[in-house]
């Protein structure tokens, strides 16, 4: 449903673009009569609306973090995943090592994590969240949950654990497919 409802309003726009002034109300009726009226290629325009709208809540939700979006998902990821190394986590997140290091020394110097040796190697580094990283990712945490739930505010609850659980399942699909693609990537690449 997410996806149709996603429809009816790229074809409103579209209509009234080019000249259709039948209004809002007629064109969700006409739709309502006939729901499955999606056409290929439109599942990557809808990804793409819900993307940009998740990203702009969530821009302004990591607002002050250090590193941003980028230190937000580090953070997340060395307290939630553990990661046995840096080369690990940056495998993790799909980011290049040359960038992850300068990302590490913007929230190394914010306080927010440090370098310890790796227990398993001690060539290699850990990265550890210190007090201060805990306490920062639990307010950030709130702020995210606060904005995913603005964006998927106008679905049923029950509709919301249903989206996240296909979106799950279908990027993890994805992800094991295509193990070493960057999802900041695709965003750099979108129309």
């Amino acid at each position: 449903m997410l996806f149709n409802r996603l429809y009816v309003e790229q074809n409103i726009f579209s209509t009234s673009y080019f000249g259709y002034h039948g209004g809002m109300a007629e064109s969700i009726k006409a739709f309502e009569k006939s729901p499955n009226i999606a056409q290929p290629g439109d599942l990557g325009w809808h990804l793409g609306m819900v993307l940009r709208g998740y990203q702009s809540r969530f821009e302004d939700a990591v607002e002050g973090m250090a590193a941003g979006i980028r230190g937000y998902q580090i953070l997340s990821a060395v307290i939630h995943r553990d990661p046995p190394n840096q080369q690990a986590l940056g495998a993790h997140l799909a980011i290049d090592r040359t960038v992850l290091t300068y990302l590490l020394d913007t929230l190394v110097d914010a306080g927010v994590v440090e370098r310890v040796p790796a227990p398993s190697d001690r060539r290699a580094r850990k990265i550890v969240a210190t007090d201060n990283g805990r306490s920062l990712l639990a307010k950030y945490e709130q702020r995210v949950a606060a904005a995913e739930a603005d964006l998927v505010s106008g679905l049923k609850e029950s509709e919301v654990g249903t989206l996240a659980s296909l979106i799950s399942r279908l990027a993890m699909d994805i992800h094991r497919a295509q193990p070493g693609s960057s999802p900041c990537e695709a965003m750099d690449h979108l129309p």
